[in-house]
């Protein structure tokens, strides 16, 4: 094809070789004048071999990759790209009645490397993470809505939080198809929720905890739950099926309690079993009564989103399940989380260790939690793998 090269150092290309979609770099020998940042770039081993061909990008890594073999990224690549994606979806079975809200694309989980679209029943919300993406992002649509058919009335981008240091593009929260008369409901498992894409964070909700949202509800029969960093109230409502005793969610976002609340109501109207509070998640936590709660959910926000911020990342999960520790009733069950993915399982894990070995209380581990299989690791980039959680009895 026609695109501008970049070649690569002698022996780099072993990465490539494995199938790992990124370019680094340091990598790099040399490329074409001009680039413009976004464009597609044919790579080139040091014996002018082609290895691949990707989005170029002005960062650490230089080209993330679309294909390893020489192909033209046109409206056939991202439609095919997409049924791909789209058939995963309805072979694992998160495509159905009692469930329309999930993730079609996942980054280089589904070998489009910066590129995040969830579906919210007939809206598809599409995030960029690159430029690249970022300026295919109408040929993206289009092919959305070959691909789903009259199943998908609205298509949403939103790149204003993703591509804020990019000095040449100008980022853009809008529809690029429909937009009139937008329903944002959707359904997770049989459950009803409200997903605010426009304002909310990420896109809208956070699909990648369904699968231990329905473990929870399996647990929460008898209990008086504490849903810590509540956000919109997914393991709220789902506790409330599982017949908890009481649920109480936590946010410091006004506006998530808000989402909670009208979420619980939407599935539990009119259910005194809730109560809900805008509040810090230490301070709240450092308050209440030890055994007041035998259920607890600790799933925060990213601590660390580079690897700089580890060793802090770490030092808050130890306290904040040490907090938990101090304040569980005996026999309580906690389900405890990460999403930094900068942080590895078994760094997690010894943070955890730590805080339960600080509470001098014996801690079993009942399950050891991961994200869904709509959220796949691509098996040649590990690094895709980023939610971890445990679940623990607490004696």
């Amino acid at each position: 094809m026609s695109y501008k090269k970049i070649t690569l150092k002698p022996k780099k290309e072993e990465s490539l070789r494995r199938f790992h979609p990124w370019i680094f770099s340091g990598a790099v020998a040399q490329k074409d004048s001009n680039l413009t940042e976004g464009e597609v770039v044919n790579v080139y081993t040091s014996n002018n071999d082609f290895i691949a061909v990707g989005h170029y990008q002005i960062d650490s890594i230089e080209v993330r990759v679309l294909s390893f073999q020489e192909r033209k990224i046109d409206s056939a690549f991202w439609k095919e790209k997409l049924e791909i994606a789209y058939n995963l979806r309805k072979a694992i079975g998160v495509v159905s009645d009692s469930n329309n809200a999930y993730r079609l694309i996942h980054g280089e989980g589904d070998n489009l490397p910066g590129l995040v679209i969830d579906i919210y029943g007939n809206t598809a919300v599409m995030q960029s993470h690159s430029v690249g993406m970022h300026d295919s992002r109408k040929d993206i649509s289009n092919a959305l809505i070959e691909v789903l058919g009259s199943t998908l009335q609205n298509v949403y981008y939103k790149s204003e939080t993703t591509l804020l240091n990019k000095p040449n593009v100008v980022p853009e929260n809008d529809y690029l198809f429909g937009g009139k008369n937008v329903d944002n409901f959707a359904i997770e498992n049989g459950l009803k929720f409200q997903a605010d894409w426009v304002k909310g964070q990420k896109t809208g909700f956070f699909v990648d905890q369904r699968d231990n949202r329905s473990l929870l509800e399996k647990y929460s029969k008898g209990r008086s739950v504490l849903n810590m960093f509540c956000y919109t109230g997914g393991f709220s409502f789902y506790a409330m099926r599982g017949e908890a005793k009481s649920v109480h969610s936590v946010d410091s976002s006004a506006k998530a309690i808000m989402f909670t609340q009208n979420n619980v109501e939407l599935n539990f109207p009119n259910d005194s079993r809730h109560a809900a509070f805008a509040e810090d998640a230490f301070k709240y936590l450092a308050k209440i009564e030890k055994g007041e709660h035998d259920l607890i959910i600790l799933d925060p926000p990213a601590f660390a989103k580079h690897r700089g911020a580890i060793r802090n990342a770490l030092q808050g999960y130890k306290k904040l399940n040490a907090n938990a520790f101090d304040k569980i009733a005996p026999g309580g069950i906690l389900f405890t989380f990460s999403c930094s993915q900068v942080v590895s399982k078994d760094a997690f894990r010894l943070a955890v260790f730590s805080a339960a070995a600080q509470s001098g209380r014996s801690v079993k581990i009942l399950h050891q939690l991961a994200q869904p299989a709509d959220h796949p690791i691509n098996i040649y980039h590990p690094e895709g793998e980023y939610l971890k959680g445990l679940v623990l009895y607490v004696e």
